[in-house]
């Protein structure tokens, strides 16, 4: 399962989300500034409030970071 903890006006985030729907992937997006409960869960996770923050299957990935990214899911 991938999570991706995001804002609507971060373009990071819109361009890992692109990323990801490019190369197939179903992923749940959580918008951290309308949801405090995320928030506080990504913060928990990270230790800090920079977004993107994606989960892959209990991975956790600050940034997107496509090497990082590809690698956990086993792109080339």
């Amino acid at each position: 399962m991938i999570k991706i903890y995001s804002t609507p006006s971060c373009p990071y985030c819109v361009t890992l989300k692109e990323f990801l729907k490019e190369k197939g992937f179903v992923f749940e997006d959580i918008d951290v500034s309308q949801d405090e409960k995320a928030l506080e869960e990504m913060v928990q996770k990270t230790s800090q409030y920079g977004v993107p923050v994606v989960d892959i299957d209990g991975q956790v990935v600050v940034g997107f970071d496509r090497e990082k990214i590809s690698g956990l899911l086993g792109i080339k």
